[in-house]
């Protein structure tokens, strides 16, 4: 075993908007039956990374639940296994987590008691497939302080969001700008890093005396010219939800084949929580056309463009177009739904219309009178 793992799972975004009012976006769910903390734990499991660590915080229920049995990513062993940390106040410490930083250093015992020669920190909000031992071995080979993994962000994707990446010709980093205002590169973190266990402490104590809690400006930017510090550069699929439009964007991409049969038909396999469910069952009246449909639903109406999840019953005469249905929602005879995110837990009335205009509109039984 090279290396332990962290997942950065503690985070909440405005941008999510009502979305992330009861749950942190780590427990976001994702592609019908997944939550975005499943991919991290997949390609930790998948890397032979047996130790891992998730940090959580904001809102999260929702997210212990899912990871209640760590047998479904295969923690479950004698040697290593699946830890949950959420920031414990003590006589020492009165403070949450108030960084990425900080939610490290708040754990300094897991890193003390580990004997693996290597961490591998990623974020619970990044939607891709990653052996994290060819970054490892990488960062060997490259005799690099630190590694930052970054990719190539496609046109039309806001970069401001993202910390903007330059290297010089041996792949060194010699430029790490986080959210730029403007900037026309496209080379981004992708907020996994590889570094010595040892080099981390030493860094995160030094970062937190001197009263910096962030990671990227704490470790990254403040020490991107004393530490050999070298991205290496991600193929394949990649997304970061963040934003309401990054979730929905995400969850579209799955009706692609191409990107479906990526995640979930070629190896190695993405992992989640199994829940005992039937399979999805259309009755006659049923019509879909390139959708999800999840085990537990029901659909007498039509689907089109969309992704329905776990257990939905989507009535007679209902038209779903182009928008995604969260978990156990009741949708009932002749409503019409358009361009929505519609909230878990929800019931859509009879005869409702709902159509996000000029975007994307999210539908909370909890907060919508419509």
């Amino acid at each position: 075993m090279k290396a332990i793992g962290i997942i950065l799972a503690g985070g909440n975004s405005n941008r999510m908007q009502e979305l992330t009012s009861r749950r942190a976006i780590a427990a976001m769910p994702v592609a019908g039956s997944y939550r975005a903390v499943d991919f991290a734990l997949s390609n930790m499991t998948n890397s032979h990374i047996q130790k891992v660590a998730v940090l959580t915080q904001y809102s999260s229920r929702s997210l212990h639940e899912h990871l209640n049995s760590s047998k479904w990513w295969d923690f479950g062993r004698k040697q290593g296994g699946l830890y949950l940390f959420a920031p414990t106040l003590t006589q020492e410490n009165g403070f949450w987590y108030r960084g990425t930083a900080d939610a490290l250093y708040q754990n300094m015992d897991f890193l003390q008691n580990s004997h693996e020669p290597y961490v591998v920190i990623a974020s619970g909000d990044g939607v891709y497939k990653l052996d994290y031992n060819q970054v490892i071995n990488a960062h060997i080979d490259t005799l690099a302080d630190i590694t930052v993994v970054t990719t190539v962000l496609p046109e039309g994707v806001d970069n401001s969001r993202f910390g903007s990446v330059i290297t010089d010709e041996d792949n060194r980093i010699v430029s790490f700008e986080e959210k730029p205002l403007q900037s026309s590169n496209r080379v981004v973190s992708t907020g996994i890093y590889v570094i010595r266990r040892r080099l981390l402490m030493e860094l995160l104590e030094k970062t937190i005396r001197d009263n910096n809690f962030d990671f990227v400006s704490g470790v990254l930017t403040r020490y991107k010219t004393q530490k050999k510090i070298c991205a290496y550069r991600m193929e394949g699929y990649w997304s970061n939800i963040a934003t309401v439009e990054d979730y929905f964007r995400t969850n579209m991409d799955f009706l692609n084949r191409e990107i479906r049969d990526y995640f979930f038909k070629e190896y190695p396999d993405i992992y989640s929580k199994v829940d005992d469910l039937p399979p999805a069952k259309y009755n006659p009246t049923a019509v879909v056309k390139n959708s999800l449909i999840s085990s537990g639903s029901i659909v007498n109406g039509i689907v089109e463009n969309s992704v329905v999840f776990k257990k939905v019953y989507i009535g007679n005469n209902v038209t779903i177009k182009n928008s995604i249905i969260l978990n156990d929602v009741q949708i009932r005879d002749g409503a019409y739904i358009e361009n929505c995110i519609v909230e878990s837990r929800g019931t859509i009335a009879e005869g409702a219309r709902l159509v996000g205009e000029g975007g994307i509109r999210i539908v909370d039984e909890k907060v919508d009178r419509y």
